[in-house]
C-alpha cells in the first residue's frame, strides 16, 4: 500500500497515475437501474395493501416511488436530485401526517423485504440494504398500537 502523501491523501501508485476513487454504495447496488426495480416492485405491494394505500394521496403512486427512489439514490450516494428538487430530506417530519403504527410498519417491511429479495443482490449487499430500510422504518413509528381493553380516562 502506498504511504499517504504529505496532504493525508494516499499517493499515487508507482505508475504515476492516480488511482480510481473507491464505487459509491449507490453504484455497487447498481445505481439506478437497482433503485427503480426496487421501488417499482415496492409499490405494486403497497397499491394492493389496504393499510398502506390510503397514506398516498395521489391516484397515481409513481410520483411517490420517482420521490423514493431519488431519496435512496442520493442516501446511498448517488446524485444529489432528491435535495435538489425538494429540500433536505426530514423523513420523520415529512411522514409525521400519516399515522404510521406497527402494523403499517410490518406491512411496508413485508413489501420492501420482497422488492430487496427480488433484487438478488449478494448477500452482503443484500445484507446492508435490508438493514438500514429495516431501522429506517422503525424510525418512522409515530403512533403506539392501542392497547387492548383501555378506554382512557382516569
Amino acid at each position: 500500500m502506498p504511504e499517504p502523501a504529505p496532504s493525508g491523501e494516499p499517493a499515487a501508485p508507482a505508475s504515476g497515475e492516480p488511482s480510481a476513487p473507491a464505487p459509491t454504495p449507490y453504484e455497487v447496488l447498481g445505481g439506478t437501474e437497482t433503485f427503480q426495480r426496487l421501488v417499482t416492485r415496492f409499490y405494486a405491494g403497497v397499491a394492493q395493501d389496504e393499510v398502506l394505500r390510503p397514506m398516498y394521496p395521489e391516484a397515481d403512486l409513481g410520483p411517490a416511488a420517482e420521490r423514493l427512489r431519488l431519496f435512496l439514490e442520493q442516501y446511498w450516494g448517488g446524485p444529489s436530485t432528491y435535495s435538489e428538487q425538494r429540500g433536505h430530506p426530514r423523513l420523520r417530519l415529512r411522514h409525521a401526517p400519516f399515522a404510521i403504527d406497527g402494523d403499517a410498519r410490518d406491512r411496508w417491511l413485508r413489501h420492501m423485504r420482497d422488492a430487496v429479495d427480488s433484487l438478488d443482490l449478494p448477500p452482503r449487499h443484500h445484507a446492508v440494504l435490508w438493514d438500514y430500510l429495516e431501522r429506517a422504518a422503525h424510525a418512522m413509528v409515530n403512533r403506539d398500537a392501542p392497547t387492548a381493553g383501555w378506554r382512557g380516562g382516569a
